[in-house]
């Protein structure tokens, strides 16, 4: 009874000590590991993969998408949010901002794929047209998906030549296929 009252203890403690388990305080900021647009002229898409807010982090992932055309400004990021759905919102959302590589409130993201220059400018219009077609835009489920790694399989499926990699832990990627 006492180790298993030990492992209950221990458990209650990891939950509690979760760095993101307040939403509205965690970290939003820009991670610096995306290419500047006061810098880089060059056309860029870029994929993005931070671990899933609280507990679900331990094992899953948030994926989002970002491209910018050559010369432009800002980014255009696109990314699946189930709260949106929650409140009668689509699921796919777009955003312009000059830092799409922000931390998943707290979570550092890490590129999952990152292409630029020629390569880029030719594909974003793949791209561009592969997000018109997204067929769960309006849908959002945790498990199996379609959910936010859905939504970058897809586009990957559809974009063959961005060759992209999923990674492991991105949790309803499969949906996609």
């Amino acid at each position: 009874m006492g180790k298993r009252l030990a492992g209950i203890v221990l458990m209650l403690f990891a939950l509690a000590s979760c760095s993101n388990s307040d939403w509205r305080t965690a970290s939003r900021e820009p991670a610096g590991i995306a290419p500047s647009p006061d810098l880089v002229q060059d056309a860029v898409i870029e994929i993005y993969a931070a671990d899933a807010f609280s507990w679900r982090g331990w094992f899953a992932v948030h994926t989002w998408l970002a491209f910018k055309e050559e010369g432009a400004e800002e980014y255009q990021v696109y990314e699946v949010v189930g709260w949106r759905v929650k409140n009668g919102y689509p699921a796919l959302r777009h955003y312009k901002t000059e830092s799409p590589d922000r931390y998943w409130y707290g979570a550092r993201p890490e590129k999952v794929l990152s292409i630029q220059g020629d390569k880029a400018r030719r594909l974003i219009p793949e791209v561009v047209a592969a997000i018109d077609k997204y067929p769960w835009a309006n849908e959002y489920t945790v498990f199996p998906g379609p959910n936010s790694n859905t939504f970058p399989a897809w586009i990957g499926l559809q974009v063959p030549e961005l060759e992209l990699d999923m990674p492991f832990n991105a949790i309803g990627a499969g949906y996609a296929d």
